[in-house]
């Protein structure tokens, strides 16, 4: 059986500012392989412009605590220590696997591998900037988070950076059309 009859899943992580979203956001309109993105859940609110359904399942505490009693996430966690969960819907990804669809999870270290005990052939991708001096100037270049918020992230930015050997393969986001090309290639190189 080829993996498009049966689809592939694709795990990409990187820490926040890798620019990893926008990576992925090219992949999906340029790789040309039976790419879906899974939607993640989550219990913050949206932000300005958000659409539940297309950015995120915006969900409530209360029905995503559910949820995870009943087993529907593949991986769930609390995300930065702020009382907001994130997740993967189980159901979302295995319909899509079945209809030989390559789904892409973006995803932090902690649910890559989770997930991966649950899909040990999965392809794995960590993105990165070339350095984390490069990451900080990105992450305070937003100008969208507070002293306390970047410290945060970049405390959690180190520690993952640190598992980028975890995954199969480590690319470094210079240029998103680049980054996005060599992700493509890479997934090629599974078999299609």
């Amino acid at each position: 059986m080829k993996a498009t009859e049966h689809g592939r899943l694709v795990i990409i992580s990187g820490p926040s500012g890798a620019g990893k979203t926008t990576v992925v956001r090219r992949l999906m309109e340029t790789c040309g392989l039976p790419l879906v993105l899974s939607v993640s859940a989550t219990t913050r609110p949206p932000r300005p412009g958000e659409r539940d359904g297309v950015d995120y399942h915006f969900l409530t505490a209360e029905d995503f605590a559910r949820r995870r009693e009943a087993g529907d996430f593949l991986e769930s966690f609390e995300v930065y220590g702020r009382g907001y969960w994130y997740g993967t819907l189980r159901q979302e990804v295995t319909t899509s696997l079945a209809l030989g669809k390559w789904v892409v999870l973006e995803i932090d270290v902690q649910g890559m591998r989770a997930v991966q005990r649950q899909f040990p052939d999965s392809i794995t991708i960590f993105v990165r900037p070339e350095s984390l001096e490069e990451l900080e100037r990105r992450l305070r270049g937003r100008g969208t988070e507070s002293e306390e918020t970047l410290r945060r992230r970049l405390d959690v930015a180190r520690r993952e950076w640190q598992s980028a050997r975890e995954y199969q393969h480590d690319v470094v986001n210079q240029s998103v059309a680049s980054a996005a090309e060599e992700i493509c290639q890479r997934l090629r190189s599974h078999g299609t």
